[in-house]
């Protein structure tokens, strides 16, 4: 009978570390998810915000402002448009007209 007790105590207190040990994982890996979850809100958050601005950056009076400020570009006008004469094409030799 005393073997039995021991036997019985024994695979108890196994069971009491294996449980223990099972729940310690289990919060350890809720709190990462956790993190995680957090992380992949602040992610998503700054993805948004990023493709905002960069619709904001991409409108045409912006583009055109930078053009003028920065790349000290100018509107086309007829003073300085240059226009190219059309001449039509040279027909290849030996064909017909």
């Amino acid at each position: 009978m005393t073997r039995l007790n021991v036997i019985l105590l024994v695979a108890l207190v196994l069971s009491s570390v294996y449980l223990v040990r099972v729940s310690y994982d289990s919060r350890r890996l809720f709190a990462q998810l956790d993190r995680a979850q957090s992380e992949a809100r602040q992610l998503e958050i700054e993805h948004e915000r990023l493709i905002a601005e960069k619709q904001s950056q991409a409108t045409p009076l912006r583009v055109e402002k930078v053009a003028r400020e920065r790349l000290a570009m100018r509107g086309a006008t007829p003073a300085v448009t240059q226009y190219v004469p059309y001449s039509p094409p040279a027909s290849a030799p030996g064909s017909a007209q």
